[in-house]
């Protein structure tokens, strides 16, 4: 299970490093949005911050993953952010939806993996 996870953390690290260093860096065009979509992306973009925050939190948790360092922490952040691309893939655009579950699942897995770690926060006092 532990080689698992070790392959599990270092394949999501990857695929949010790629993910954020693309936008960020603005390396790849931006596709031509329509419909939903665009309407959806216009919405981010006029918020001018809330992209490159998203961004910068998983270049953050990535580098987290790949090194093995604060795992279970950067599980939890990225999970809402994993939702998001969940719901907006299910909702607008399910042509990524089957990557998408994957990153899903891997994160489920690493918390499942990590469970120990989440005692103290699961606790009701």
């Amino acid at each position: 299970m532990k080689i698992a996870a070790i392959i599990i953390r270092t394949l999501m690290g990857l695929m949010f490093l790629f993910s954020s260093v693309v936008v960020l860096f603005k390396l790849v065009p931006q596709p031509v949005l329509t419909g939903n979509v665009k309407v959806f992306m216009e919405g981010v973009n006029a918020s001018v911050y809330l992209m490159t925050l998203i961004k910068v939190t998983e270049l953050v948790c990535s580098i987290a993953l790949i090194l093995g360092r604060f795992v279970p922490l950067a599980a939890v952040v990225l999970f809402p952010i994993i939702v998001n691309i969940v719901c907006f893939h299910a909702f607008l655009e399910p042509e990524g939806l089957p990557i998408v579950i994957a990153l899903l699942l891997g994160d489920l897995f690493l918390a499942y993996y990590y469970r120990d770690n989440y005692k103290g926060l699961l606790a009701a006092k």
